[in-house]
């Protein structure tokens, strides 16, 4: 996912461990269309994918060990392919021009197995929501993306002035 979900944690239990997790729902019922310079609604929702929760590959650590660090979930894929294959475990399957939030979600819980049968702690951060798009119609957007992406290393330039497509 690029721009990466960061998040600092603070108030845990420096003994317990916990679960940290992310998930991406949709945000609204609407599918969009960019025009003139801003997002429109274009019509009703398509109907969502299976959802996933990511778990963070650190879990379950302790207290003390998820509020030494920013924690982040730079390893989850987004993609709008039903057939991916590349990593079952890390992609969360996105509608494209569709609206989403990202949720994070705490978990005080020593076994992963446990999960279903935790509580959780969920947060919302209204200004993560985006829409899911395949192609960015600002080159400086794009330009962005592959300078600061990992996952767009086959798009940056190969020193000759062309850009190396795999």
């Amino acid at each position: 996912m690029f721009p990466q979900m960061k998040f600092r944690v603070s108030g845990l239990d420096a003994k317990a461990k916990y679960i940290l997790l992310l998930d991406i729902v949709a945000a609204d019922d609407y599918r969009y269309k960019f025009h003139n310079s801003r997002w429109m609604v274009a019509g009703k929702a398509d109907p969502e994918m299976p959802k996933r929760m990511y778990i963070h590959p650190d879990s379950p650590s302790s207290g003390e060990q998820w509020m030494q660090k920013v924690v982040s979930f730079h390893k989850l894929k987004l993609t709008n392919n039903i057939s991916d294959k590349h990593g079952f475990v890390s992609t969360t399957i996105l509608n494209s021009m569709h609206k989403y939030q990202p949720r994070f979600h705490l978990v005080r819980a020593n076994d992963i197995l446990k999960l279903p049968y935790s509580t959780f702690r969920s947060y919302v951060f209204k200004e993560t929501e985006f829409i899911a798009v395949t192609a960015y119609q600002n080159e400086k957007i794009t330009q962005l993306k592959i300078d600061n992406n990992p996952f767009a290393k086959g798009f940056r330039d190969t020193g000759a002035g062309k850009r190396e497509k795999k």
